[in-house]
């Protein structure tokens, strides 16, 4: 590939070991890097010949220090279109909200995984479609660890929570499938919280973000001298969580030859280190999630069956925000509630108008793209309230689509009485409505549900059964 061919990205640094880092990751996505080691000379790079080549800037918050934002500011308007994003060891909510105010479009928390720092440059340099603007952010609020944060009364989505709450209290392996955005590591946190291992040891493991050759001495461990470079003895991953949970995310990108390491060890319950002679007696529980069916790379001869067996002992699916649009009115208000309590930001509400514009969309993203999506229109907005307006990407996506609103709104905002041709709906279809309504408005404290709704819980239960409303209490 000619440097002609090559996208040029210029990075903000001045630690050269990250600077090789990145330069090596974004080289394997067709991406040339070039690095100014202060914010002078990143100013001066601008007007070169491979200044006005550059399709993206990655700034490394710590080589301007307090004055990020400034220098964001300067370069966005020296070069309006460039996009810019900044790398940090903070999680902090009000640095991304000003850096995004500044001009940054995204906000990259370090050690950040090759994977998500490819996906983030596609996003800002890729613009085509508007799709492309709605690319999730990363995260910037800490994740909730209880079952009261799903938000959704869809039946398969309530299903699914029914039966990871009575997996939770097991001490089974469990397997979660579902889209990338679905929640996943968010249900496997919540049933880590309501597991009798709540207590126990924790570890959580990106797979996708471990280099494969570093994957089988992370979850094992290794002797020293074991390969070049162990000068130390190192604890694996599931030693190390002897007695409690180790959560594997990406499970379906294990290499094959740890896969097969991973079952056996599942299936002794013995771990044994790289370059050890004998090997650890541990009990440790796998909550595993995978973006694919397991079971399709079993028959596709990807992934190994035993392993697939042992870790998908509770197979549990999270279903894609497509498939529960019904949903997206519970889970905006809950988002912007939580995005209001950040530093920097307030409560808003949100209009009829714009929740038929989010209920139009498809996400496919899916429940993380929304949470990023609103957070962005939060950034941005000057009054009390998000509209259509708010989301110029959608509006432009959709186009001249017929987006109405009573269609999609009234599963999660109010209960349809009358039928399209103008009758009333049957009683029975009406009180089931509001039954769905109150648990999703309730997020599932069924306590609740029979108190508001002026019933008992037995009753709401025998409503329930009768009705054929699925439920996770």
């Amino acid at each position: 590939m000619s440097d002609a061919d090559q996208r040029l990205v210029m990075l903000i640094d001045d630690e050269p070991a990250q600077s090789r880092l990145i330069t090596a990751i974004a080289a394997r996505d067709g991406w040339r890097t070039i690095v100014a080691k202060d914010p002078d000379t990143a100013i001066a790079t601008l007007g070169t010949r491979e200044g006005m080549q550059l399709s993206a800037i990655l700034l490394d918050q710590w080589v301007p220090g307090d004055d990020a934002c400034a220098l964001i500011r300067e370069l966005k308007e020296r070069r309006p279109a460039l996009p810019i994003l900044m790398l940090t060891t903070s999680a902090s909510p009000l640095l991304a909200v000003e850096a995004m105010r500044a001009g940054a479009s995204d906000y990259l928390i370090k050690p950040i995984s090759p994977d998500r720092l490819m996906e983030a440059l596609r996003a800002v340099t890729h613009r085509e479609s508007p799709r492309d603007e709605l690319a999730p952010l990363t995260e910037k609020m800490s994740a909730t660890l209880d079952f009261d944060a799903m938000i959704g009364t869809a039946p398969p989505f309530r299903t699914a929570l029914a039966q990871a709450a009575k997996a939770a209290r097991g001490h089974a392996h469990s397997l979660i499938e579902g889209e990338s955005g679905t929640g996943k590591e968010m249900l496997m946190r919540a049933m880590h919280a309501a597991s009798p291992r709540a207590k126990a040891p924790l570890r959580i493991i990106n797979v996708g973000s471990v280099p494969q050759n570093s994957l089988e001495s992370t979850l094992f461990g290794h002797e020293p001298n074991a390969f070049p470079g162990a000068f130390d003895r190192q604890i694996g991953a599931m030693q190390h969580c002897d007695g409690g949970t180790l959560l594997l995310d990406d499970v379906d990108r294990i290499a094959a030859s740890v896969q097969e390491r991973l079952a056996e060890a599942l299936e002794s319950g013995i771990v044994r280190p790289v370059g050890a002679a004998h090997g650890f007696r541990v009990d440790v529980r796998l909550l595993s999630a995978s973006n694919g069916s397991l079971g399709a790379l079993v028959k596709a001869g990807k992934f190994d069956a035993k392993l697939a067996e042992k870790l998908g002992a509770t197979r549990i699916t999270l279903p894609p925000l497509r498939e529960r649009t019904g949903d997206i009115p519970g889970l905006t208000r809950h988002f912007l509630a939580r995005i209001g309590e950040q530093p920097g930001l307030r409560p808003l509400s949100v209009s009829d108008s714009a929740l038929a514009l989010l209920a139009a969309y498809d996400w496919p993203g899916n429940v993380r793209q929304l949470q990023s999506v609103l957070f962005r229109a939060a950034v941005y907005c000057d009054g009390n309230t998000l509209t259509a307006e708010s989301f110029p990407q959608l509006s432009e996506m959709l186009g001249e689509q017929d987006v109405p609103e009573s269609a999609h709104l009234h599963e999660g905002v109010g209960v349809m009485l009358y039928t399209e041709d103008g009758n009333l709906r049957p009683l029975e279809e009406i009180e089931a409505d509001v039954i769905r309504l109150a648990i999703g408005h309730y997020r599932g404290r069924m306590t609740e549900v029979a108190r508001r709704l002026g019933i008992g819980r037995s009753t709401l239960y025998r409503k329930l059964s009768d009705l054929g409303i699925d439920n996770a209490a």
